[in-house]
């Protein structure tokens, strides 16, 4: 088959062993495939484009890898939403249970664009980042930062390598496989780039080299290839958005690659994902770019410490949930200011404090956060 083939093994079941990239025959770009490529293409660049525009982009950058982080973890079925992140990494608690799994998220995908400008994008730095990823939450019992010495498998909870949806190749197919998608990584035949990612986020899926995590990294592939190739000069594409909001066919796709070698319907279906969520990125930075403009306004206007509470406001677009202590951290002021601040800012509707106690509170810059979580 096109895309691989299935196996019996010694223990009864069938695994699928991926036939390396790229497709043979090769990916049919019809009229309508190039056109999903040409939109993609044109709205992801424009997407990088506003960044380049916007003041302090890096405290925007810092919420979009937050969302992103939150959005992939939730496909996995975590239940912390943004504002959970974002108050655990305030307050240093949470009330989520699974909340540490985003924040691992968010490290792994800092670490991995730190490292993408000293190592190539490789299974090595692959490790690394899924040790990031599960180190200290569920699944840390699940060799973080190294491949599967056993066979692992697809399927709702319960199941049996016997009944399972989808089992990947076992491991010693497994590393051949990672192998050979290794080398298209770091030398692929000339393509668009969004068709490479594409193929290579299905691919790593079908392959699930690690216990645990396989679907986490496979989307931060997408953003550390868009990355590294400069594509995108900051990590502003939330694909997981879409793939969230299209689950059933996101895995149905996935799935008709392996057992039709339907690669062209995946590609279409990928290249909508990076047209929409680029799109709607797009919007969501323009929405904030106005709204820090009114609200340094309103600060001019009618804000005491101007200087401060600019640079207040500036803290609020990294970090939308804050302390008093945070506060006096970060801007290098003593208590009594920071609590002015504070209660400045309340009076004209930027901070809303949200525990209800009157020692150790938390203030939301709820405009901001409605932007994030429409």
């Amino acid at each position: 088959m096109r895309s691989g083939r299935y196996v019996k093994q010694p223990e009864g079941y069938k695994a699928f062993i991926p036939a390396p990239l790229p497709p043979s025959p090769a990916v049919k770009m019809d009229g309508a495939l190039w056109q999903a490529l040409s939109d993609a293409d044109r709205v992801l660049g424009r997407l990088d484009g506003l960044a380049e525009i916007l003041p302090n982009p890096d405290l925007f950058v810092a919420m979009y890898v937050r969302k992103e982080a939150v959005l992939s973890s939730q496909i996995e079925g975590t239940q912390a939403s943004l504002s959970d992140l974002l108050e655990f990494e305030a307050a240093g608690a949470a009330e989520a249970p699974d909340v540490g799994e985003v924040f691992n998220h968010v490290r792994a995908m800092n670490y991995g664009l730190a490292q993408l400008h000293k190592l190539p994008l490789s299974s090595r730095l692959i490790r690394k980042i899924h040790h990031e990823l599960l180190q200290g939450v569920r699944g840390q019992e699940r060799q973080p930062g190294q491949f599967r010495s056993r066979p692992n498998w697809i399927g709702p909870p319960g199941c049996t390598l016997h009944d399972a949806a989808f089992i990947p190749p076992p491991p010693h197919e497994m590393r051949k496989a990672l192998g050979d998608l290794e080398m298209f990584i770091q030398k692929p035949p000339p393509m668009p780039l969004l068709v490479k990612c594409g193929l290579v986020h299905a691919q790593f899926e079908t392959i699930h080299p690690f216990l645990d995590g396989n679907g986490r990294i496979g989307r931060l592939l997408i953003t550390f290839m868009l990355c590294r190739a400069e594509v995108l000069t900051r990590p502003l594409l939330y694909i997981s958005h879409y793939f969230r909001e299209h689950r059933d066919e996101y895995y149905d796709r996935l799935q008709r690659v392996r057992d039709e070698g339907n690669w062209e319907g995946w590609l279409g279906f990928f290249l909508k994902a990076v047209y929409q969520v680029s799109i709607q990125a797009t919007q969501t930075a323009r929405k904030i770019l106005h709204l820090k403009e009114r609200h340094q306004q309103l600060l001019r206007e009618k804000g005491k410490q101007r200087v401060n509470a600019l640079a207040l406001l500036d803290l609020l677009y990294e970090r939308p949930i804050v302390t008093a202590p945070m506060i006096v951290e970060r801007l290098n002021v003593t208590p009594a200011p920071a609590y002015s601040l504070i209660g400045n800012m309340q009076k004209l509707g930027l901070l809303r404090e949200i525990t209800g106690r009157e020692r150790n509170r938390i203030f939301r810059y709820q405009p901001y956060l409605d932007i994030l979580n429409e």
